[in-house]
């Protein structure tokens, strides 16, 4: 029940009731993404995405930004892209949580201060 007045009270709690209609009755599923994420098109050309868990665009990987942003790429023709050995898995921008990533000389407990105050 609780679950139900989330999805029509937040906006922010993966898609609303309006984007799951629209998606109902005029998206056509054009892929899913490692992610879980499911992107749409809609005959008129328009492109949209429903999170699968926190709406974050930062999660979309790149060869779906591209598609996203009309921009040519390999998921047009065969909605599958190779990956090379070489290249790292996506992940979504980590800055602000446990996983950031902080350079060897600052440490996450205590950020040393390299000046001095003036003020004593």
């Amino acid at each position: 029940m609780l679950t139900i007045f989330k999805k029509i009270f937040t906006w922010w709690n993966r898609d609303t009731v309006g984007t799951r209609i629209k998606t109902i009755f005029f998206g056509k599923l054009v892929g899913k993404d490692d992610f879980g994420n499911k992107y749409y098109q809609s005959k008129s050309g328009k492109r949209w995405i429903i999170y699968f868990d926190e709406i974050e665009a930062s999660k979309i990987p790149v060869e779906w930004f591209s598609w996203m942003h009309f921009m040519p790429n390999k998921i047009e023709n065969n909605h599958e892209l190779e990956k090379h050995s070489w290249q790292k898995p996506h992940q979504p921008n980590l800055t602000g949580t446990e996983s950031a990533y902080y350079p060897n000389k600052i440490k996450k407990d205590a950020i040393q201060k390299k000046y001095k105050s003036w003020k004593k």
